[in-house]
């Protein structure tokens, strides 16, 4: 029976390969550009954490052809498969920028869960390796860049750093949302949780039907019977003197 092996991506944004117990797939992980660790926990493969995300799915999409070449079953999400990323890595061409929010925008829209949608939505919002951060850093830094190559263009400058700006004020209004993503959907799976109790409880209290019919029928009986008069015994005739 083959190994079975699992690529994954963790919450802390690090890609993990489990399930490699043997030398020839710990050596293709490793070739493939994975870290082996080996502690109380077993042996596993990771990809640090500052790993572009870019180069985690080149990574993980290069380990599984290896894995399966050499006839080992791998589970592999579509967020780490070349293969099934839409669009393909090279379709913007040299905007490599571009391509990355793209396939973050993809797992946004492929999560199913509110943790799984905090975790895709963190690599835009992460206060210091976020999009968004690089983002704004990038805009401060094309306005210094005007500045120092035309003095006169102070007004392009000032656009860039209005720019840098919004996105600033961006960040401060997503401040603190990990924990209200992560519970996107618990609330409406407790309310249908008690509601279900609610419509079992109402259930066992609830009058059967036969015991509805069998009222209906007891009440018309009372209503239609006669009314029977109540004989007495007759008296007995007092003795003549």
């Amino acid at each position: 029976m083959p190994t079975s092996i699992t690529i994954t991506s963790e919450f802390s944004g690090s890609v993990v390969a489990k399930g490699a117990t043997d030398d020839l797939s710990a050596q293709l992980l490793r070739h493939a550009g994975f870290k082996q660790i080996d502690d109380w926990h077993g042996r596993r493969h990771r990809l640090p954490t500052t790993t572009p995300l870019a180069d985690q799915v080149a990574i993980a999409t290069h380990a599984a052809e290896m894995l399966r070449a050499a006839r080992y079953d791998v589970t592999l999400p579509s967020s780490l498969d070349t293969a099934q990323m839409n669009p393909p890595v090279h379709a913007l061409g040299p905007y490599a920028a571009g391509a990355e929010l793209l396939r973050i925008t993809d797992r946004i829209r492929a999560a199913e869960d509110g943790a799984s949608l905090q975790r895709a939505v963190d690599h835009l919002l992460h206060p210091e390796h976020g999009a968004l951060e690089r983002v704004r850093e990038a805009l401060e830094a094309a306005g210094e860049q005007v500045n120092d190559l035309d003095d006169e263009a102070y007004a392009l400058a000032d656009r860039f750093g209005f720019a840098s700006e919004f996105v600033s004020s961006a960040q401060s209004e997503l401040v603190d949302s990990e924990a209200e993503l992560r519970r996107i959907g618990t609330a409406s799976e407790s309310y249908s949780a008690a509601r279900t109790v609610r419509d079992h409880r109402g259930a066992a209290l609830a009058t059967s039907p036969a015991a509805n019919q069998a009222k209906v029928s007891s009440a018309s009986s009372s209503q239609t019977a006669p009314l029977t008069t109540t004989s007495h015994p007759p008296r007995a005739s007092a003795p003549r003197r």
